[in-house]
């Protein structure tokens, strides 16, 4: 039973959408179009592959075996077909990464414009999410992720800066009425403003000085989703709500301006530094091949 490429490419973009709309601006076509070509299918195989309501779409039993095998077809198909990009003078096409919150703010301003003046012929789609995602499932080429979050299998490059920080501050107005903290333990005392994983998991606040290493599990009045409402908590902490821990590169501008005080700075924990990842299973489109190359590149222009 033959089937139509296009079909199945509108299935796939709706199915990993979990809507047609989405589809459709994930895709660049029309929602519309994408109903049309999947009824098209459906009745071209005799059966249902999704469940539609108005509010929701959902893959059915036969929708969910077909996309499974599927999606890693289709992607095979687009690593074929990439491989006459090779031939062309400059790589063209479309480059979807998937990368942390913090990657996204933190690390990819200082890489993305330059990559895209670069390689005018290249659209970089990025999709920031701190959650664990299979990226090929996910639809995207590679992801940005910290050490302890990559996926097995995977290939690593480093990109950006190899060392980052954990800083602890507060407002001054905070810590004139609480007074400045001496030691991490005394943290338990505090108003702590914490973050939580889409998971549920929140993470423990560590701090480390000449070999010692403190973990406590702090209190606060304030909780919110890692990566989509940190920047409430940062506003929190200069409103003089509590004490915000965070990223040193996140918190550097209100660090500079004075709205925030560094906190027991000598306990700041370092760590390693993002990693892009892809599959080795197969070898990577020509867009990722040219942004591993570009990141490599400046590294090697920015090392000492």
């Amino acid at each position: 039973m033959d089937a139509n490429l296009a079909d199945l490419n509108a299935f796939l973009a709706v199915a990993r959408a979990k809507g047609f709309r989405e589809g459709a601006r994930a895709s660049g076509g029309s929602a519309s179009g994408l109903s049309e070509a999947v009824r098209r299918l459906e009745t071209q195989l005799g059966v249902r592959l999704l469940h539609r309501t108005t509010r929701t779409v959902s893959l059915t039993e036969a929708g969910q075996r077909l996309i499974e095998r599927l999606a890693p077809a289709l992607t095979e198909v687009q690593a074929a077909l990439d491989v006459v990009n090779g031939f062309r003078d400059r790589p063209a096409g479309t480059l979807r990464l998937n990368v942390a919150v913090s990657a996204a703010r933190l690390t990819l301003p200082a890489i993305v414009p330059a990559f895209l003046a670069a390689y005018p012929d290249i659209q970089l789609e990025v999709f920031a999410d701190d959650t664990f995602v299979d990226v090929l499932a996910a639809g995207c080429d590679a992801g940005i992720r910290y050490e302890e979050r990559l996926e097995k299998d995977m290939i690593a490059v480093p990109i950006g800066p190899r060392v980052q920080r954990f800083a602890l501050a507060a407002s001054t107005a905070y810590l004139d009425k609480h007074g400045q903290p001496q030691h991490p333990g005394e943290l338990v005392n505090h108003a702590c403003l914490r973050g939580r994983f889409a998971s549920g998991a929140m993470p423990p606040w560590e701090f480390e000085k000449g070999g010692e290493v403190v973990r406590i599990t702090p209190n606060g009045p304030l909780i919110v989703q890692i990566g989509s409402a940190v920047d409430l908590v940062v506003d929190s902490a200069v409103a003089g709500t509590g004490l915000v821990y965070l990223f040193e590169d996140w918190l550097r501008p209100q660090l500079v301006s004075g709205m925030l005080e560094p906190v027991l700075k000598d306990w700041w924990p370092s760590f390693s530094g993002p990693f892009l990842y892809y599959p080795g299973h197969r070898l990577p489109p020509a867009p990722l091949r040219a942004f591993i190359d570009f990141i490599r590149a400046q590294a090697a222009a920015t090392a000492p």
